[in-house]
């Protein structure tokens, strides 16, 4: 019979982490808590010294090991987090690591994964998603007779991540009534939901997942739990095709909900933390809180709090994220529009088809010999998503519209790329 977590071994786990984990506070937030009537509060697991909660779980992990084990050197496959939690614990014991890494990792992760394992770690890239990186991380181990450790599915692991719950239940002013987890694997809200349901049984522990990676809610639905052939690698932080077993099993019992939100929401949600708070967070750590809003009639006057899990955001990917909100609050638009090949063409759209608030982004167009229209791709930005359905009776009207791609995401991502 698998072991499973403990609150005492939770406990036991928040006295080894205090040498490298802060306590990290549990912030009221203003904005949101008057956008839905509540008392909301972020857990800031982006203060840690690895920027993310990860250092927990992989700290706890490695210091349940052996000493024959941890001379032979150990093993974890990541999309970043967990490989920065566990190069920063090898540093500091001293400890041979290979990190196995999805080849579409953030170069930032990478680089913090070298910065924080210093000469103690070197790093494997290779594949898709996390889930070939395991794949070849445990090859790897089988043939080294290494000891692999686990982002997620590993008791000592999701012990440690059940610390933030313990530590959140003291710092509370108020006993809390929801608590949103995001979800990746399920090693922090399972250890989370280890710790709530025993010190905190009131409080709803609802988890969160990208709309784009579901696997925890499929397998919910399914009651077994079940590998996605296809995801959405987008919040790469929770870009997971399958739970683990241990997780699935945990939230199948004891969560009480599990809702999934869409990718350009979480943009939403990673801008207005910046420029309202100035909170740097990555996807899967604003996707708690954009997941929020679904229980906005639930939870008004509540005592309301959500996990900011991870504030390792590659800057490079800020005009994506842009873009990805701009998409989803339909203020962004794109077209297949037919110019007629003349001098003034272009000037006539501008003046008879755009409306004063409208903004042309993008425009490719070929030229065409020996036609009289040539088609042309086009972005226009809305200042308002209402302004949407005048924009395209103007088109039409004036004979330019021929197709429209928002709603092609496979035309739109080739004309896009």
């Amino acid at each position: 019979m698998q072991k499973k977590p403990t609150i005492l071994g939770v406990q036991k786990a928040l006295q080894l982490i205090s040498e490298v984990a802060l306590e990290s506070p549990l912030q009221f937030n203003e904005r949101l808590s008057n956008s839905f009537s509540s008392f909301i509060y972020l857990k800031r697991e982006d203060q840690q010294q690895v920027r993310s909660f990860k250092i927990r779980g992989a700290f706890n992990k490695i210091n349940s090991l052996s000493k024959s084990e941890l001379q032979k050197g150990i093993v974890c496959a990541s999309a970043g987090n967990h490989a920065q939690g566990f190069a920063f614990s090898c540093n500091q014991l001293k400890i041979s690591g290979t990190v196995f890494m999805p080849i579409p990792t953030p170069s930032q992760k990478v680089e913090q994964v070298k910065m924080f394992g210093g000469p103690h770690v070197s790093i494997v890239l290779g594949g898709d998603t996390y889930d070939d990186s395991q794949k070849a991380a445990l090859e790897h181990c089988k043939k080294q007779n290494q000891v692999f450790v686990h982002p997620f599915d590993d008791v000592d692991v999701i012990e440690g991540q059940g610390t933030i719950a313990i530590e959140m239940i003291k710092q509370a002013s108020k006993p809390l009534d929801y608590v949103f987890i995001p979800i990746g694997g399920g090693g922090l809200i399972s250890g989370m939901l280890t710790v709530f349901k025993i010190l905190s049984p009131q409080t709803k522990i609802i988890g969160v997942e990208p709309l784009g990676a579901p696997s925890m809610k499929i397998s919910l639905q399914n009651q077994k739990n079940t590998k996605l052939k296809k995801i959405n690698k987008f919040v790469d932080g929770a870009a997971v095709q399958r739970v683990g077993d241990l997780s699935f099993e945990i939230c199948q019992n004891l969560l009480d909900d599990c809702v999934t939100v869409d990718e350009g929401r979480i943009c939403q949600e990673i801008l207005d933390l910046y420029n309202k708070e100035g909170i740097v967070a990555e996807p899967a750590g604003a996707l708690s809180i954009a997941g929020i809003e679904q229980y906005a009639s639930e939870i008004k006057g509540k005592e309301v709090a959500a996990i900011l899990c991870g504030g390792n955001n590659d800057i490079t990917r800020t005009p994506e994220i842009e873009e990805r909100a701009l998409l989803y609050a339909q203020l962004k638009h794109y077209f297949i529009v037919r110019f007629p090949q003349r001098v003034g063409a272009l000037k006539d759209f501008v003046t008879n088809v755009l409306g004063p608030d409208d903004d042309i982004t993008y425009f490719e167009f070929t030229k065409k010999s020996n036609q009289h229209f040539a088609p042309a791709v086009l972005g226009v930005e809305l200042k308002k998503a209402t302004d949407f359905q005048s924009l395209l009776d103007r088109m039409k009207a004036q004979g330019f519209f021929s197709e429209y791609l928002n709603d092609k995401p496979d035309l739109f991502k080739f004309l896009k790329n």
